[in-house]
């Protein structure tokens, strides 16, 4: 596997997706698995617009040194590519209206076309105790993905986890996601105003 060509595609995912407010400015994390025990991933000091060599970091799955200088969040993403085949990328992102909508909700339904064809519903994980949850995220992740059969999952208040084989498809996945999530709050505040 062409390991610049990879960078190359992360580096592009991230600087959409932070255009679309889906990482902050230290906060996401986007993977890429190279081999069977090794995956590139960003580091701590990643700045999602402008990823580079410089920003990117490829662990193995046995840990080493390099595992300081990389992503909280890679001790997630390690658990879901050593449980699933499937994985061959792995995003966390925030998208605004997802998390914003995760907050009151129990379960996504998407009521435009786009959103009912291509995600359906989606149940939204409660993490329950903010203050553990790094402590237990790691396998209940991966659990979740393994137990729902399914490739993304939306943690309430926190965002949204997902993963694909095709870089393409899950930035798709999650962009329908968020505007769905978008018209059903849109649609929410218009009924509620029709009562005032």
């Amino acid at each position: 596997m062409n390991k610049e060509h990879l960078k190359k595609k992360l580096s592009s995912l991230a600087l959409s997706m932070f255009r679309k407010d889906f990482f902050g400015i230290y906060h996401g994390s986007l993977s890429a698995k190279t081999e069977i025990n090794r995956f590139i991933i960003n580091t701590k000091e990643a700045v999602f617009d402008t990823l580079d060599n410089t920003s990117l970091i490829e662990l193995y799955f046995k840990k080493d040194y390099r595992w300081n200088q990389a992503s909280i969040d890679a001790n997630i993403h390690y658990s879901v590519y050593s449980q699933i085949s499937d994985a061959k990328f792995i995003s966390f992102s925030m998208p605004p209206f997802t998390t914003a909508y995760s907050l009151e909700h129990n379960i996504i339904t998407p009521k435009d076309y786009f959103g009912h064809k291509e995600i359906g519903s989606i149940e939204i994980f409660d993490p329950r105790n903010f203050d553990d949850w790094y402590e237990r995220a790691n396998s209940e992740i991966a659990y979740y993905f393994q137990s729902q059969k399914t490739d993304i999952m939306v943690i309430r208040g926190y965002g949204v986890y997902t993963f694909n084989r095709d870089v393409y498809e899950m930035a798709k996945k999650l962009s329908i996601l968020e505007k769905s999530c978008k018209i059903l709050l849109l649609n929410e505040k218009n009924s509620n105003s029709a009562f005032y």
